[in-house]
């Protein structure tokens, strides 16, 4: 019989309904219950496309003994994080401070009154290498709870108040200038792995707003030590296996140092990130390498996330049938010399094993290998290679496909709306700009109230239950204020300014300028979550700077520029020390010293083609963080248009910066050089 998660949109919580665990959502009711019964909680949390999740899922919470010793002795709760990353991050919080590390499936176990005091991640259905087995941990966990009650709450209110004294050494109010910028660049060159790309060592993570702060630092200031890092680690990347060869589109991360061998879910964020990132480059080197990843990862995103409301859902799971009945990671993806044959013939399976990598023993599990390209001496006939990928990719189309999670993530959302939108506008890709056009409509007419307030999730068209976290209004302005300056249509720049209004009032604090993941109205935890640092994605507080930036650049407005300053220094703060982490936080810098520079370009209509051409040149430009208003003259969809006449009855293009304007001209070459960083 299906437990309380059946009622939920959330598909990982629905992977968990039929479960004998008599599963509750995140509620009070939850807590309620536990206060009721005087036992514990179990929080369970993970997301749909976590490996883990599943193994742990299958292993215990499909175990009816088990499930009857957590209905029993527990309130068990399960989270998806992607759902509550608020809930999430207080929590991991907790568990890398005990422990030292963190990870899905992070597994806490709670007082009635949500404090945590005792953690860890998956634990297995056995004992093994260490590691106590799930059941064990579960009977002393209740022998504590029940034979030594006070040591049990004392220890977790000791961990409350050390998590509430945890708070971020914020630097001051100060933007970070060329001397901090100059550092983070060094200290990324310490890191960079100058013969495979990227930084560090196993796992490597797609460093996307790593790569976005090197190419606007190389714009700014010439620097060709930041351009070469950014164009070696997205030639790397889209070489190895972590690129999907045949289909586009990037897995998660490489287990590896070399690119070659993914964990293969396939995350909207990353998509969104990395395809911009790759038109970025493109736009900065004309590389064509970086035009056909752009376009191959748009189309990706496009044909294998779009939903039929038109949002974009959040991953492709790693795992498929391998066509035995067994769920196995990769499946999907990889190839043997002889699965080559069977589709291509002899002759065309060898070619295409020289050409992706395909070797006898292996690059990836029992044999099978992970396309890549590598480096060869000698040229492939591309016809040829075009029909082996459409053989392979037609063949693979056969296979089950990989899970997809459906949910619709609004901060996601935004990103991808921004990709597309740049990327058709680039590569002359109307669309592209539909499709992200489409997203955004979505997000305006089921994610967000009268009072422009953000829901985070949506799925099959009815809104979540939750509401939207920093990163949500952040993301989503990050992608109406790119739609509004590809599309020339100021209703993007109105919507982006309530959703950072909210930032200013409900996220940002009065007195220091900083920023919360949750609202000051949000439902209260053990702590208000605020993390300033990049991860998978732009942190809320990053990506709220940036935005509140493009949005001062485009409306004058002196409040948005002050608190995307206050915001920054943070960065001032953390850039120099730990630049990997706060990329997208060093791109608002390079954009906050550029200026940004404010283009508007007049014309009598954007499809005349004097107009076309000085809004795609305006597009195009690499000044860090430039914003576009594009229109007729004496439009008021933008305030960058006002009083900017025709110049000799020809369209024109005005660029202004620090309260300075230079000349309007009327050439797209002129302008060009002007923009050109």
């Amino acid at each position: 019989m299906p437990n309380r998660l059946a009622h939920e949109t959330s598909p990982y919580l629905l992977q968990h309904a039929d479960n004998p665990v008599d599963w509750w959502p995140w509620s009070s009711e939850a807590f309620e219950e536990a206060r009721k019964r005087n036992v514990p909680v179990l929080l369970s949390v993970g997301y749909s496309s976590c490996h883990w999740c599943h193994v742990m899922a299958h292993e215990s919470f499909e175990d009816q003994e088990t499930a009857e010793y957590l209905n029993q002795h527990y309130v068990s709760v399960k989270v998806d994080r992607e759902e509550r990353p608020d809930v999430d991050a207080v929590y991991m919080e907790a568990v890398q401070a005990a422990t030292g590390q963190g990870g899905w499936p992070m597994t806490v176990f709670l007082t009635p009154d949500a404090e945590p005091f005792y953690f860890g991640t998956y634990f297995p259905p056995a004992p093994r290498q260490g590691m106590p087995s799930f059941r064990q941990v579960l009977q002393g966990v209740h022998q504590a709870w029940d034979e030594r009650r006070d040591e049990v709450t004392e220890v977790a209110e000791k961990i409350v108040r050390d998590l509430a004294g945890r708070e971020i050494s914020y630097g001051d109010a100060r933007t970070p200038g060329e001397e901090e910028l100059a550092q983070a660049l060094l200290g990324l060159t310490r890191e960079y792995d100058p013969q495979r790309g990227g930084f560090g060592g196993a796992p490597k993570f797609p460093p996307s707003m790593v790569l976005e702060f090197l190419l606007r630092h190389h714009a700014r200031t010439g620097a060709e030590g930041a351009l070469q890092m950014a164009q070696d680690t997205c030639e790397r990347m889209a070489r190895g296996g972590m690129y999907d060869q045949l289909g586009g589109g990037f897995a998660r991360y490489s287990v590896d140092r070399d690119w070659v061998v993914p964990h293969f879910e396939k995350m909207l964020y990353d998509n969104a990130l990395l395809c911009r990132v790759y038109a970025h480059l493109w736009r900065a080197t004309g590389s064509e390498l970086a035009r056909r990843v752009a376009l191959e990862t748009a189309d990706f995103m496009v044909r294998e996330l779009r939903t039929n409301e038109g949002g974009f859902a959040s991953a492709l799971d790693a795992d498929s049938d391998d066509g035995t009945g067994k769920h196995v990671e990769g499946a999907y993806y990889v190839w043997t010399p002889e699965q080559l044959r069977e589709v291509l013939g002899d002759e065309d399976a060898e070619l295409a094993a020289q050409h992706f990598g395909v070797t006898e023993e292996g690059t990836f599990e029992e044999g099978a290998s992970v396309l890549q390209l590598p480096v060869r001496d000698g040229v492939f006939d591309a016809g040829k290679i075009a029909s082996i990928s459409e053989r392979l990719l037609a063949k693979r189309a056969e296979r089950p496909a990989p899970g997809r999670d459906d949910k619709v993530v609004a901060a996601w959302n935004g990103l991808a709306i921004a990709a597309l939108a740049e990327t058709g506008a680039y590569f002359d890709r109307p669309d592209l700009v539909e499709a992200a056009v489409a997203a955004a409509d979505l997000l305006v007419r089921l994610h967000l109230d009268e009072q422009a307030r953000l829901t985070r999730t949506s799925k099959d068209g009815h809104a979540g239950a939750n509401a939207g976290v920093l990163e949500d209004y952040a993301d989503v302005a990050e992608g109406f204020l790119a739609l509004a300056s590809v599309t020339g249509e100021g209703v993007w720049l109105e919507f982006a300014g309530f959703l950072l209004d909210h930032v200013l009032v409900r996220f940002t604090d009065p007195e220091s300028g900083s920023l919360y993941d949750t609202a000051a109205d949000a439902e209260r935890l053990i702590r208000r979550p605020q993390d300033p640092t990049d991860n998978a994605a732009p942190s809320g507080w990053t990506a709220a700077a940036n935005a509140l930036l493009s949005y001062a650049a485009h409306t004058g407005s002196e409040p948005h520029r002050t608190a995307a300053e206050r915001a920054l220094g943070v960065v001032k703060a953390l850039g120099p020390r730990v630049p990997r982490f706060i990329g997208w936080g060093l791109a608002a810098a390079e954009a906050v010293l550029d200026g940004p520079r404010e283009v508007a370009v007049v014309g009598p209509a954007l499809d005349d083609e004097g107009t076309r051409a000085l809004h795609r040149t305006a597009l195009l430009g690499t000044a860090p963080g430039a914003v576009v208003a594009a229109g007729a003259p004496g439009s008021d969809e933008f305030p960058l248009l006002a009083d900017r006449p025709l110049v000799g009855g020809e369209p024109a293009a005005y660029v202004c910066r620090n309260f300075t304007c230079d000349a309007p001209t009327t050439e797209p070459d002129r302008l060009r050089t002007v923009l050109s960083g």
